[in-house]
């Protein structure tokens, strides 16, 4: 089995780290680093357009990307490996990914760039920051991808799975649970800082807490100690209201009403 791994915290990230270790102990798995160059969290599937892109080597093998981790799969995948992988992963990422956090997350944006290349994909991400219990965490990942590395949809379609972990010991790590994404209230507000020259600097506030957390959530999963689940896609469209839009642009081009 072919691994692509990439995270968003960057190469260095303990996270990171972590998991190659343990993937590696997959009997028969072949692990291959590419990952941004500094921390790009929140990034997205942000793609880097209008500057170049470098590719480094650390002592390590690691191969690192002065891009955004959606880069950093995009161009393995489009001549840098030289192979197709079987399997891409992105993580393990310090701090959870539950919820709205998914749109914004580089993590999740790793993961989904192997998806739309049609490549099975799992993100990875530790619930509270700080990287406590991450060996554990790194581990029972490690057995998620050897259990469905190999596993395809009906009609071999890939699949995008967001997986959130406990910070807990690997006795403490309950089940694996399919979830649905939670929502959050809105993010705090904005900090306002001056800088030595007199200007307003802004910095974006933190996220705001949990609204629904109720169960089947993958914050009711998390809370409970066990690993949250969750299948994800990349449609966005509204199918309950394309009817409800297609009426109303009729009449609009009718000239029915405002």
């Amino acid at each position: 089995m072919k691994i692509l791994l990439s995270n968003d915290d960057g190469y260095q990230a303990a996270g990171l780290l972590a998991l190659y270790e343990a993937l590696r102990a997959i009997e028969g798995a072949q692990v291959e680093v590419i990952a941004p160059e500094h921390n790009n969290s929140a990034k997205s599937n942000s793609l880097t357009l209008h500057a170049p892109l470098y590719v480094y080597q650390a002592a390590n093998g690691f191969r690192y990307v002065n891009g955004t981790p959606a880069d950093c799969v995009h161009i393995a995948l489009t001549g840098l490996l030289g192979y197709r992988p079987d399997l891409v992963v992105s993580g393990i990422n310090n701090g959870a990914n539950m919820g709205d956090d998914t749109l914004y997350s580089g993590t999740v944006g790793a993961a989904m760039e192997g998806y739309l290349f049609g490549i099975p994909a799992l993100a990875f991400s530790q619930v509270e920051r700080g990287w406590a219990h991450i060996d554990a965490a790194a581990a029972r990942a490690a057995q998620l991808v050897g259990q469905l590395g190999g596993h395809r949809l009906e009609g071999g379609k890939p699949w995008l799975l967001n997986v959130n972990i406990p910070n807990r010991p690997l006795d403490q790590l309950g089940l694996v649970k399919v979830c649905r994404l939670g929502r959050r209230h809105a993010a705090e507000r904005v900090i306002t800082q001056a800088n030595p020259h007199g200007q307003t600097m802004y910095w974006i506030g933190g996220a705001g807490a949990a609204a629904d957390a109720g169960e089947g959530t993958d914050f009711h999963a998390t809370a409970a100690g066990c690993l949250a689940l969750t299948p994800l896609k990349v449609d966005l469209t509204d199918r309950d209201a394309l009817s409800y839009w297609a009426q109303g642009v009729a009449r609009l081009t009718r000239g029915e009403g405002g």
